[in-house]
């Protein structure tokens, strides 16, 4: 049973006026079997936070560890981690022009799993794992994320979480852009993923709307680059009805200033 530990982490991004810290001291366990949520109000650094597991180039973690069953990931290369077991769900997954999903889905497989899965079972598991997330089968043939639209490269992220199994999912508000069909399809796919009490999951999003479908052990509020409060489902209802504010001040607010402007 794999678990996740960030223990007091520091990460800062390159700005016009040199670095500037983001994370400011994360503490976090998420153990198989159990659905952490993270809210906080734009510019608070969750993204940050996904981007620093998974080992975006672009943020530098200046101290603190990561811990998946207990190897620092942050000693590890961006593929070594994904082969480790983590994955990442990007807010914005990037276009890849002349790469088939059907080349890049066998690709990631065959990395992650070691070897190569048979062909015959291999068309088995893809096709029914489009048919749960109603992606139609051409899409197979067609480059990664290129010309699809918010909805299809969610469901697309989605189909790598079911096919790839990490042992800990990251989610980076994968319900932004979804009209209510596809959200229900996504939690769905999300939903299946957990079922077998193996996996571990990161969830991060603004709103509730996505915590109607899958429903959290902990929801931690993330403000000023670190977790404010840890609470059960309930605490997502509070958010809902009276916001951030209680969370929010001058430390949130340098925060937020810090990503504008490496932007």
């Amino acid at each position: 049973m794999s678990t996740l530990e960030i223990k007091d982490l520091h990460a800062s991004v390159t700005t016009e006026d040199g670095p500037k810290e983001i994370l400011r001291g994360v503490n976090l366990t998420i153990r198989a079997g159990e659905t952490h949520a993270i809210m906080g109000p734009n510019g608070s650094g969750k993204s940050t936070l996904a981007y620093a597991i998974a080992g975006h180039p672009k943020y530098t973690t200046t101290s603190g560890e990561v811990l998946l069953d207990g190897e620092n990931v942050l000693e590890m290369s961006v593929d070594e981690r994904a082969r480790a077991g983590l994955f990442l769900a990007m807010q914005y997954p990037v276009e890849v022009p002349g790469v088939s999903m059907a080349n890049f889905l066998r690709s990631a497989a065959t990395a992650t799993r070691g070897e190569a899965p048979k062909l015959r079972t291999w068309v088995k598991e893809v096709k029914s794992a489009m048919t749960d997330l109603d992606i139609d089968a051409e899409f197979a043939d067609r480059s990664v994320n290129e010309g699809f639209s918010g909805g299809e490269k969610k469901r697309h992220e989605v189909l790598q979480l079911a096919l790839l199994n990490p042992k800990i999912a990251v989610l980076d508000e994968t319900d932004s852009g979804l009209d209510v069909d596809a959200l229900r399809v996504v939690s769905e796919g999300i939903n299946r993923y957990r079922e077998s009490g193996e996996n571990g999951v990161l969830l991060i999003t603004h709103y509730t709307r996505i915590l109607n479908h899958i429903k959290p052990d902990k929801v931690h509020v993330f403000a000023g680059g670190k977790i404010v409060e840890s609470g059960g489902p309930e605490l997502a209802d509070e958010l809902e009805a009276n916001g951030y504010v209680r969370f929010t001040g001058a430390e949130a607010a340098s925060v937020e200033s810090g990503l504008a402007n490496a932007r």
